[in-house]
Order: structure tokens, then C-alpha cells, then sequence
């Protein structure tokens, strides 16, 4: 037993946890690191790390049917050739396609998002409110929020505007097309 105890101690002590200290660290808040193991960083691959698993799930859950259909499309080894082996029901068939095409299309939507969130740093519905207002000139520009959605009505009013206008050009076209057809007829 001698030789399992040791005469120094490689860990060092523990040292006292100073609250100040990490009030200040630049971790904590919603200011981001650039460090992949922060636990922003980590908070944003959740959803990433989530969909793979749920990924992986589907993928093992896809080779398993497709295993069991292929081993139940094998004939056993006295039956007759002349008969078709085993029962088809294809709207269960259908049905179970669906269902794991759904499975593996939502695990990959899902990791797709994971990526994206975490590819543009967004954690949270006010980081992607932040970025999107930014991008759209709203923060940044110093216009606020009203003057923005005015701009947007004024926008949309001339478009219809101009759409009923091309209305009615169109229309007044046919008819003038119709008043020569009646004309040439008589």
C-alpha cells in the first residue's frame, strides 16, 4: 500500500472563489467570446449538437427499416418459386416512407438551423431582433421603428398604385381592341 500513497500532493490548493472577479469576466453578460467553449458559444451549438443527435437517431432508425424490408423480401429456402412470397400492404408502406422522410428532413433542418444561429452569433430572439433591424437600417440609421413602417406604407401605396394603374391601361386596351372587332364586323 505504501507505494499507491504519495508524498506530494500534484493538485494544487483550492483557491477561494472571488465573486468580483467573475462579475467582471468577459463571459458573463451577453457580450460574446471568441472562444468555441464559451458558454455563449455553447448555448448556440445546443440547438447544432441537438439536431445531429436527432440526425444520427433518424439515420439508425432509416437503415433499420430498410434492413427488415430487405430481409423480409428474402423467400425462405423450401418455398416455391411459382408463388410470391409475404403480404404487400403499400399504403403502410407509404405511410412508414413518409414518416421517416419526415424524421431525417426535420434532423437536418434542425442542425441546419444550430449552424446558421451559431455561424451569424445569435443565442437568442433579441440577438436575431438585433441583427435584423441592423441589417435593415432601423438601429443603426437612427430611424425609429414608426418611421420605418411609414416608409414601408408609402412604399407599398405606390406599388399598388402603380399596379392599378397598369389595371386599368390593360383594360382600356381590350376594350379598345373589342369597340374595332364590333366595328369591322358590321
Amino acid at each position: 500500500m505504501a507505494f499507491l500513497q504519495r508524498e506530494s500532493n500534484p493538485l494544487p490548493a483550492r483557491v477561494p472563489l472571488d465573486q468580483s472577479r467573475l462579475a467582471s469576466s468577459p463571459t458573463s453578460g451577453s457580450t460574446s467570446d471568441s472562444s468555441i467553449f464559451s458558454p455563449r458559444s455553447r448555448r448556440q451549438l445546443g440547438l447544432f449538437f441537438g439536431g445531429a443527435a436527432f440526425f444520427t437517431l433518424s439515420s439508425l432508425i432509416t437503415r433499420r427499416s430498410l434492413v427488415r424490408r430487405y430481409k423480409s423480401n428474402i423467400p425462405p429456402y423450401y418455398h416455391p418459386s411459382n408463388r410470391p412470397h409475404g403480404d404487400v400492404n403499400g399504403a403502410m408502406e407509404a405511410l412508414e416512407a413518409l414518416n421517416i422522410a419526415t424524421l431525417n428532413v426535420a434532423s437536418i433542418a434542425m442542425m441546419a438551423t444550430g449552424g446558421v444561429l451559431w455561424a451569424f452569433d445569435i443565442s437568442s430572439m433579441e440577438d436575431m431582433r438585433r441583427k435584423i433591424r441592423g441589417g435593415l437600417g432601423i438601429d443603426g440609421s437612427g430611424r425609429s421603428e414608426k418611421d420605418a413602417e411609414e416608409e414601408f406604407e408609402e412604399w407599398l401605396a405606390t406599388t399598388l398604385a402603380r399596379k392599378e394603374d397598369k389595371a386599368k391601361e390593360l383594360k382600356g386596351k381590350s376594350e379598345y381592341a373589342r369597340s374595332n372587332e364590333r366595328g369591322a364586323s358590321r
